[in-house]
């Protein structure tokens, strides 16, 4: 007779058991990948920010991950934003799949995406050897279409990739995404018994309040006040839009806890809304750019306007921070991400200027207690 497939709830006692009787030694490795396969970094307890990864992108930098952030709240784990690698490190931060409550992202460009979609296709599908895998529906909220397209930098007539769908909000792109995959997974449905994705993921497109006035083509981020997207009792999340140059809409988040305020700006140019949704937080995770290091670097046109246009200098971080009345800035989002242009002693002393308080520039899996806990 055939073997049968072996059902998902077959297969995780009997991975939970082997790691309850000596985790990848017991799943038949030898002593010594079973401790080269231990978590990194020794996590700390209680509430904390985790920096994931602290690269700008899209490119890949071998000294940095992708920007994705963690926040965790009493045994609860909220990512912002996904970018490369950001699945490996949330293990390599000892943090559990099984705890993941929501992601939340902060625009749609593609470093803040890359692994979003990992997240579900490969941590909620079959357990990893610690018995580790998400079960249970997790939120996702994010932007929905952005309506329009900017125009080209040079006034052409660019070519449009998807051109009945070329501004996809986070529904269609976690739907298209679901089903790029679908052979593998309806493939490991049927011999493993792995979950349907599609109970596990739930889109929340992020609505604007009426009135703002703001505009895929402009004003992308008008003067507003901080609304609230999610409140699930563990921590109450706002969000206020940001100018992230063309891209529409670009969010800051705030989210505010029993144990402390913590503000993720997201990618933006200096911006009063930042300092509106900031003010009198414990953190702010800010993005920081060298501006000057990009106008001497002979990037070409486009690119330079773009970074010039959307990121906000590392001289002008500090400002932005005191007026906001934040206790510590963490520089995150780090471009040029390799310490060799630029080092964490020089991050911190350029975006110290004009702030009272704690600097830290952010560095891969640090993870940083928050004040209340």
């Amino acid at each position: 007779m055939p073997e049968q497939p072996v059902s998902r709830r077959r297969l995780l006692a009997a991975t939970g058991a082997a790691t309850l009787a000596g985790g990848a030694a017991a799943l038949g490795a030898s002593p010594a990948a079973a401790a080269s396969a231990a978590p990194r970094v020794r996590p700390l307890d209680g509430p904390r920010l985790v920096l994931l990864g602290t690269a700008a992108g899209p490119p890949p930098e071998r000294t940095r991950r992708g920007i994705a952030s963690a926040l965790v709240v009493d045994g609860r784990t909220y990512v912002i934003d996904c970018g490369r690698s950001a699945v490996t490190q949330y293990q390599l931060a000892g943090l559990k799949l099984a705890d993941l409550e929501s992601i939340f992202l902060t625009h749609l460009h593609a470093d803040h995406l890359a692994d979003y979609y990992n997240f579900f296709l490969l941590g909620a599908q079959l357990s990893n050897d610690e018995g580790d895998l998400i079960t249970e529906p997790v939120d996702v909220y994010g932007p929905g279409p952005a309506g329009a397209l900017p125009p080209a930098f040079d006034n052409e007539n660019p070519p449009v990739v998807a051109p009945h769908h070329p501004t996809p909000g986070l529904h269609r792109l976690t739907e298209k995404q679901i089903e790029a995959f679908a052979y593998s997974t309806n493939v490991f449905i049927r011999d493993s018994g792995i979950a349907d994705p599609r109970t596990l993921i739930r889109t929340h497109e992020i609505e604007l309040p009426e009135g703002t006035g703001a505009h895929p083509l402009g004003p992308t981020a008008p003067p507003m006040e901080p609304f609230e997207v999610a409140d699930d009792g563990t921590v109450r999340v706002t969000a206020i839009l940001v100018d992230h140059g063309p891209v529409f809409p670009s969010y800051a988040f705030r989210f505010d806890t029993a144990y402390g305020s913590v503000v993720f700006s997201g990618d933006t140019v200096r911006h009063d809304n930042v300092v509106r949704i900031a003010r009198g937080a414990d953190l702010l995770v800010h993005e920081v750019m060298d501006a000057d290091f990009y106008r001497a670097a002979g990037l070409p046109p486009a690119y330079l306007d773009h970074m010039l246009q959307s990121h906000t200098d590392v001289t002008e971080v500090g400002p932005i921070a005191e007026a906001a009345g934040v206790d510590t800035l963490v520089l995150s989002h780090i471009c040029p991400a390799d310490p060799k242009h630029v080092s964490s002693a020089e991050w911190r002393r350029r975006a110290g200027k004009g702030f009272s308080g704690r600097v830290i520039a952010g560095e891969d899996l640090q993870q940083i207690p928050l004040p209340g806990r």
